[in-house]
């Protein structure tokens, strides 16, 4: 059975700010059954409590705290939210990503969260934005050099939206990295950089062939911005990803 659709929270970060609580029950009636936070160890006490109460799971978490925080505190902070999976989604100078020694020092910081993540039972992923694609080495992107480089226990949650800004097929660039896809985050907008994003079916990302490449791979809708009203947007991508997918 495929995993519910989920919903990366800082979509909604400024409502969360205000109600989170009641932000994630707003998500519940709008169908979702599974969210993913951006920071793990604000309260993950009382968020996985209104998660539970709600019926919402945790496939993985953002872990930008790794940078600044204690590796048992955010792991455990992460355990706590109710996933073991912990993703790193920038923090590292983008000029890494344009020369293979670059790539190689990349490699080894997420192979060393990698590391200490399994004294955690836990594990370790990375999340991608347009500057780990534009790079070209021989006609591969930085990010399919960088997939060869890592531990194999690391993971990559491939941002479609980003790797097709960056030039990507995005649909190849998946079945490239195969099984290394644990998520897609599923996003739409104008396909350029600093631009609003929109519901997903409502851009100019031909989303369909982008999701048959990775068909196993966990679906979770963002948006890094929204012009409009944020709460109709997910909840427009919800219906659109739903119909498309024939998801419950």
């Amino acid at each position: 059975m495929a995993s519910p659709l989920s919903i990366q929270l800082y979509t909604l970060r400024d409502r969360i700010a205000a109600d989170r609580d009641g932000t994630l029950a707003r998500l519940a009636e709008i169908g979702y059954r599974s969210v993913e936070p951006y920071d793990p160890t604000a309260d993950p006490a009382g968020f996985r409590k209104t998660a539970d109460e709600l019926g919402l799971v945790v496939p993985s978490t953002h872990a930008y705290a790794l940078f600044s925080k204690d590796a048992g505190e955010v792991f455990e902070a992460v355990r706590t939210t109710g996933t073991d999976r912990a993703i790193i989604p920038g923090g590292i100078d983008h000029d890494e990503f344009t020369t293979l020694d670059g790539l190689q020092r990349v490699a080894d910081t997420l192979n060393g969260f990698a590391a200490k993540a399994a004294e955690h039972d836990a594990l370790i992923g990375y999340h991608n934005h347009w500057w780990e694609i534009e790079p070209r080495f021989e006609g591969r992107t930085a990010l399919e050099v960088l997939a060869g480089l890592l531990a194999p226990e690391v993971f990559l949650e491939v941002d479609t939206y980003w790797a097709a800004v960056g030039g990507a097929d995005v649909p190849a660039l998946l079945r490239t990295l195969g099984d290394r896809v644990y998520a897609l985050h599923v996003k739409d907008g104008p396909g350029v950089k600093d631009e609003p994003h929109t519901a997903v079916g409502k851009g100019t990302i031909d989303v369909p062939p982008i999701l048959a490449a990775a068909p196993g791979a966990v679906r979770i809708v963002e948006l890094d911005s929204c012009a409009g009203d944020v709460f109709e947007a997910v909840a427009e991508s919800h219906a659109y990803l739903t119909e498309l997918e024939g998801r419950a």
